[in-house]
Parts: structure tokens; C-alpha cells; sequence
């Protein structure tokens, strides 16, 4: 009896997300990241005068009450240019991010690896604790690499001249913000308030990673879902709105700590003591319904836009730069 013929699978059709180089990958994240700031930016700007109402006062303001009450103030007060504050720093900041992110995962993960399994190929390990402080470590390097930019963003998004909230610093625009720092306080003002921003990033980090694991396995085991997009974008939601909770109060801080304009704050934890005292715990969590409106729209948009950068980039990449 003769046996049957063993049909050959075919190969699996690569992705263009696949197909891209290191560098085509960075350029279409950082193409998807701008996308969609360019949405979630007017909800940033609520945010950070949010986080500023009630500055050291005992006495709560209470001018920008929602995110979407807060955006039509602005849009009210200052127009589609006052809902834009910040974005060209945002953009910066993003791509500077992303870069870091992208740039030193593998290898902080691969060096993890090599130390804690050195019998195995780096490559194909993959454990969640090593994954975390890859994660953590690669965002706390773009924390400090984007801070002058993540400072010029904070400020220029404080600055109204129809409603001031916080310490108001009026910059024409990135270059003259970053010039206007140099000359007055030199690199170190550049890098003022970096100490809040890898705590921030820190927190964050730490929570994002295993939040969407136990989100996506849960949702997997009870067959509440399979395998799809729609597994991935609502573990994601949800890991998303874990890391706000986490990182909210230092966010809060950060933003604090970098729009001052004297020292009014001496560090992270000085800020923290002096928030909580004058205002109270509730203060930690300002802004915390349009960090978390500004996260879901941003996560989606950014996994939305990235399918379509990174078909664009393999398209210019083969039939333009291949010639």
C-alpha cells in the first residue's frame, strides 16, 4: 500500500513589519507616534493645566473640570493653535522616545539574557522579568533623552494668556525654547526635573508589560477571546489605564517640577511632601481622567497608523531605495 504524499506547507507570507529594517522600523514607529499625538496633543494640553489648577493652594480651582470640558475651554479661549500647544515638541520628544526605546531594548535584553542564561541563544529567551527591565530600562533611557524636549513641551502647554495655570514661560517655539534655557541655565537647566522623569517612566514601565500579560492570558483561559487584534488592543486598554493609575501622581509631580520657573521644588519627593500637605492626597490624581482619555486614543491610533508607516516604509524601501 502505497503511502499517502505529505502535502508541503507553505510558507508563511512575511509582514511588511517583518520585511523593514532597523532603521524603517524606527522611522515608521516614529511616523505612528507623531500620527497620533497629533490627535491625543489637545488632551495633553488639558492635562498639564489640569495637574497645575490649585497650585500650592489649599483652595481647589476648578476652571478645567473634564477633558472634554477642558478642550472646548481652550478651543473657547485660545483657538485650534491654543488646543496645539506643544505639538511640535511632542513630535520631537516621540520620535527621541521611541528611538531610545527601539535602539536599546534588544540589547539591554540580550545582555540580560547572556548573564542570566548563558547556555542558551540570547535571542530565544524569553522571560518576563527580563523583558520588564529591558522595557523599563530602554523607556528610562528615552525619559532622559527627550527631558529637555518633554520641558519645553510642559511649558509651552502651560502658557495661556486667557487662563494662567502654574508659573507661565512664553516660548516662540522649540529652537528658541531650548536656546532661551541654554543661555540662562546651561545644560543643567536642559535637564531639570530628569530625577522626576525616569521615576515616572520607572513606574510606568514596570506595570505596563506585566498588566497586558495577565490581561491577555486571563482573557485567553476563559475564552473570553482569541487570539486577535482585538485581544491585543483591549489588553492594552487595560494595561493602559494600569499604568495611569500607577504613574499619575508622578506625572503629576514631573509636570510640576518642570514648569517652575524658580526653585520652588528641590527635587521629586520635596514636591511629592509639599503637594500632599497643602493640597492633599487628592492632588496626586489631577488630570487623571484625561491621562487616562489621552492613553486609549493614543494606544489605538498608534497600532492603527503603525500598520499603515510600516506597509509605506516597506514600499519606499523596496521599490525606491532598492534602485
Amino acid at each position: 500500500m502505497s503511502e499517502t504524499p505529505k502535502l508541503e506547507k507553505a510558507p508563511l507570507k512575511k509582514t511588511a513589519a517583518q520585511k523593514v529594517s532597523k532603521i524603517g522600523s524606527f522611522t515608521a514607529g516614529g511616523m505612528a507616534a507623531c500620527l497620533a499625538v497629533t490627535f491625543t496633543n489637545p488632551i495633553e494640553v488639558v492635562k498639564t493645566r489640569m495637574q497645575l489648577q490649585g497650585e500650592m493652594s489649599a483652595v481647589s480651582q476648578n476652571i478645567y473640570k473634564n477633558p472634554i470640558q477642558g478642550v472646548a475651554v481652550i478651543f473657547k479661549n485660545e483657538g485650534l493653535r491654543g488646543c496645539q500647544r506643544g505639538l511640535i515638541a511632542a513630535y520631537v520628544y516621540q520620535i527621541g522616545l521611541n528611538g531610545s526605546r527601539l535602539g536599546f531594548y534588544e540589547p539591554i535584553r540580550n545582555i540580560l539574557n547572556k548573564t542570566f542564561y548563558p547556555d542558551s541563544p540570547s535571542h530565544k529567551v524569553q522571560k518576563v522579568p527580563i523583558n520588564v527591565v529591558a522595557g523599563a530600562a530602554s523607556g528610562i533611557i528615552g525619559a532622559i533623552v527627550g527631558s529637555p524636549l518633554f520641558l519645553i513641551k510642559t511649558r509651552m502647554q502651560s502658557f495661556s494668556n486667557a487662563v494662567a495655570m502654574g508659573d507661565q514661560t512664553h516660548y516662540r517655539g522649540v529652537w528658541n525654547g531650548l536656546t532661551t534655557i541654554f543661555k540662562a541655565e546651561g545644560v543643567k537647566g536642559l535637564f531639570r526635573g530628569v530625577d522626576a522623569a525616569i521615576i515616572r517612566t520607572a513606574m510606568g514601565s514596570a506595570v505596563q508589560l506585566p498588566i497586558y500579560n495577565i490581561v491577555k492570558h486571563a482573557l485567553l483561559r476563559n475564552h473570553i477571546m482569541g487570539d486577535s487584534p482585538a485581544l491585543h488592543l483591549t489588553s492594552s486598554a487595560v494595561a493602559g489605564l494600569g499604568v495611569a493609575v500607577v504613574m499619575n501622581p508622578w506625572d503629576v509631580i514631573l509636570t510640576r517640577i518642570y514648569n517652575q520657573k524658580t526653585d520652588k521644588y528641590k527635587g521629586p519627593i520635596d514636591c511629592l511632601v509639599k503637594t500632599v500637605k497643602i493640597e492633599g492626597l487628592g492632588a496626586l490624581y489631577k488630570g487623571f481622567e484625561a491621562q487616562v482619555f489621552r492613553i486609549a486614543p493614543h494606544t489605538i491610533l498608534t497600532l492603527t497608523f503603525l500598520e499603515q508607516t510600516m506597509k509605506l516604509v516597506h514600499s519606499v524601501e523596496t521599490k525606491v531605495l532598492a534602485h
